[in-house]
């Protein structure tokens, strides 16, 4: 993901304005002495650019959004350069699929970052490490042991006391009409049903819980950054003065000491069992046990070291946060805006339910209408709109073109899923489209791709439709709601705010009302 934080995007007009004479002169001398290199090698459409920054300057607060722009002049394999890295942009289904299957292995490496290696345990998690055995074994241990089905319906009791919750504090609010705040819910519900999860016990509620999540805020934040180290080498040391190092150093010591005290705590608690100070039959394994105890298993050749706990933890704490609290702000905005939508999607729950106060499997499984309203959510809001970039890992061919390796490739989930030569009316939010249709957002469907595909493909999908169909059953079944103040649909700010996971820019507030059976 590439985005420019507020201070970076300062930083970058300062750097603008001060390299304009140096512009100037370099034009100058290559206009008067240069005659442009013939390539031999065919290289993607790509528009123009400014010497050092490249094309840094088109990508705006919402790079997703200006990057569709550009790819609807020169198309969907677009060519830019980001500094001194060439990249590669794709934003049509068929460009995906011939780079996350046709090609995967070819392109299933990740780009090189010095951001990343500092605040990711130097490439020891499963989004950025190398492709090679490391990788192999962690997408294993996640994908068999800590995000299978089996263990995703394990914390099925856990997700419901987190709903009972959140459900219990709408009551509260709709006795009295007060309009509830759903997005902060959301973050708070997905907070907690992740640490819960992954740590064994939720920092919503004590001072070190929201210590906890400002750090986590600071985290995402810095994820989504721009390292000029990264991009132009030699004005390195802009990430100095700029205070960006600093703060990484700062952020990534005390996520390190926090994340460093839950491990602790879980191998003094391991301890008290196997010496009988505690009983384990009503203990149920929570990520980082189930880590510790791979760690001790000496069967996978290559060793999981502490580091990789940790990274691991950052992985599937910090994916199953922000990116599903924000698919459920999504869905109850575009619910509220389409009056038609909700209603449909409430008969179908209620009529499955009636006035069953508990949700089960086999209900939720009967709703293919909230399946579709997740899907066609999912098309026009994926959580992270530029998929985690890819990079080539040796000289290729791609639809003609020559691509060198290094390239990082950068797809455009938001294009994709709004493109006019795959979807009708795609601006429209259409639960409909999805009914009586095979397309899945698992990976084998190139339209519709939120969690990207191939060999990098997100593994937490299961874990994170689970929250997210669970959650929105249970508000459209037991509450009607409305906008504050008589508004309606027309009047609702849509509007994005750029972050790791891009979020509403305006928290979504609704008025809840509680449904009598």
């Amino acid at each position: 993901m590439v985005f420019i934080t507020g201070d970076a995007r300062l930083l970058l007009q300062g750097l603008m304005v001060a390299l304009i004479p140096i512009i100037a002169l370099h034009f100058f001398i290559r206009w008067l002495f240069f005659s442009a290199p013939v390539s031999k090698k065919k290289l993607p459409p790509s528009p123009s650019r400014l010497p050092v920054l490249g094309n840094f300057h088109q990508l705006g607060q919402l790079p997703h959004r200006n990057l569709r722009s550009l790819a609807q002049k020169y198309g969907p394999i677009m060519l830019l350069h980001f500094g001194s890295v060439p990249t590669l942009v794709l934003s049509s289904a068929d460009a995906a699929r011939e780079v996350m299957k046709v090609q995967d292995i070819v392109f299933c490496d990740r780009p090189v970052s010095s951001l990343f290696r500092r605040l990711l345990y130097d490439g020891k998690n499963i989004s950025v490490a190398p492709y090679g055995e490391y990788w192999r074994l962690l997408k294993s241990i996640i994908v068999l042991q800590l995000l299978s089905n089996k263990r995703v319906q394990s914390f099925r009791k856990l997700r419901e006391e987190e709903t009972a919750l959140l459900v219990n504090k709408i009551k509260d609010l709709s006795s009295s009409s007060v309009p509830v705040d759903l997005s902060k819910l959301f973050v708070t519900l997905t907070n907690d049903v992740s640490c819960r999860s992954a740590f064994g016990r939720k920092y919503s509620e004590e001072g070190s819980g929201r210590e906890f999540n400002k750090l986590l805020k600071e985290f995402l934040e810095l994820l989504g950054s721009y390292s000029f180290a990264d991009f132009v080498p030699w004005l390195g040391w802009v990430d100095r003065i700029s205070g960006l190092d600093a703060k990484v150093d700062r952020v990534f010591k005390k996520l390190d000491e926090f994340l460093q005290g839950v491990v602790q705590e879980h191998v003094d608690k391991q301890a008290m069992q196997l010496g009988g100070k505690n009983s384990q039959s009503e203990h149920k394994e929570d990520f980082v046990d189930i880590l510790l105890r791979i760690q001790n298993e000496t069967t996978h050749g290559i060793s999981i070291v502490n580091d990789s706990v940790k990274a691991i933890l950052v992985d599937v704490y910090a994916a199953g946060t922000d990116t599903t609290a924000t698919v459920l702000e999504w869905a109850m905005s575009e619910l509220l805006r389409n009056p038609y939508v909700m209603k449909t999607v409430q008969k179908e729950i209620r009529e499955i339910l009636g006035c069953k106060p508990d949700i089960a499997d086999e209900d939720l499984e009967k709703m293919q209408y909230l399946k579709a309203v997740i899907k066609e959510t999912l098309r026009l809001h994926p959580p992270i709109p530029l998929l985690v970039p890819r990079a080539a890992r040796e000289d290729v061919k791609l639809n003609g073109y020559d691509i060198t390796a290094g390239t990082m490739v950068i797809t455009n989930a938001w294009a994709i899923g709004r493109d006019p030569a795959t979807w009708n009316e795609p601006e429209e939010f259409q639960p409909e489209r999805f009914l009586n249709s095979s397309i899945d957002f698992k990976g084998q469907d190139f339209q519709l791709i939120p969690f990207g595909a191939g060999r990098r493909a997100c593994p937490g999908i299961a874990f994170a439709m689970a929250t997210n169909e669970f959650v929105l059953a249970n508000l459209l079944h037991k509450f009607d709601w409305k906008f504050p103040d008589g508004r309606n649909g027309e009047d609702l700010d849509m509007s994005e705010r750029p972050s790791a996971a891009v979020q509403r820019k305006v928290p979504l507030l609704a008025v809840a009302t509680s449904c009598c059976c």
